[in-house]
Parts: structure tokens; C-alpha cells; sequence
């Protein structure tokens, strides 16, 4: 079951690139992790950095994928952030923000909800 849902929620991060890269954005790295959190996609979107949480739902019948990012999720999410800017060679002339690509329905029929600047820090 776990092997699924992880198939599952690759392809929805397959999918979410995708709509991401169709609308402009260019993939800096994938899956970065770090020892305080992970983050799924960076993206360069013109001068900004965009981090990527994609969340995926087959259906919002228990909430939608923004509702399910939490307090904490937020807090590894900003600080594995600030680990990748420290160590990536980033200029800081880049503005940053925090992005959820929300991600429902089959596999061959997804939808997206791509909220930008979903929280700040």
C-alpha cells in the first residue's frame, strides 16, 4: 500500500512539474532534502525562487491539499529553505516565496490549484 500511494504521489509530482514548466517556471532541483526538512520542487520563476509543496488528493472530500500542509510542515518547509539558499551558491538578489501545487483527481484526469505565495515567513 505504501509502494502505491508512493507511485501515486510521484506521478502527481510528475504531473505538477509539468504544469509548472507549461506556465513558464524552469526546475532548479527535485526532492531536495536536508537533515532539517524536504522540499519537493524549486523552481526559477523570472527573479524568483519558488518552493514548491505538492499535494496530492484523489478527491477534496476530506479537504483539499492547502488544508492538509500543517503548522510544522510550514516550519520544515522555511527552514529547509533557508538551507538550500545558504548552501546552493544563490545570489540573494532573488525574491523567495512559498508555493502549494494542490493536485486532485485520477491519474488520468488531474486537476490543479497552484497557490502561489501560499504562506510567508
Amino acid at each position: 500500500m505504501a509502494d502505491l500511494q508512493a507511485t501515486v504521489g510521484n506521478l502527481a509530482e510528475d504531473a505538477a512539474l509539468k504544469h509548472l514548466q507549461a506556465n513558464g517556471l524552469t526546475l532548479l532541483t527535485r526532492n531536495y532534502r536536508c537533515k532539517v526538512g524536504e522540499i519537493d520542487l524549486i523552481m526559477r520563476d523570472a527573479n524568483e525562487i519558488a518552493f514548491v509543496e505538492v499535494r496530492y488528493r484523489k478527491s477534496s472530500r476530506y479537504g483539499t491539499g492547502l488544508e492538509s500542509v500543517s503548522s510544522a510542515k510550514v516550519r520544515r518547509l522555511t527552514r529547509a529553505a533557508h538551507h538550500f539558499l545558504q548552501n546552493s551558491g544563490t545570489d540573494d538578489t532573488h525574491y523567495c516565496r512559498f508555493d502549494i501545487m494542490s493536485v486532485t483527481g485520477e491519474r488520468t484526469n488531474m486537476q490543479f490549484d497552484w497557490i502561489k505565495e501560499a504562506f510567508s515567513t
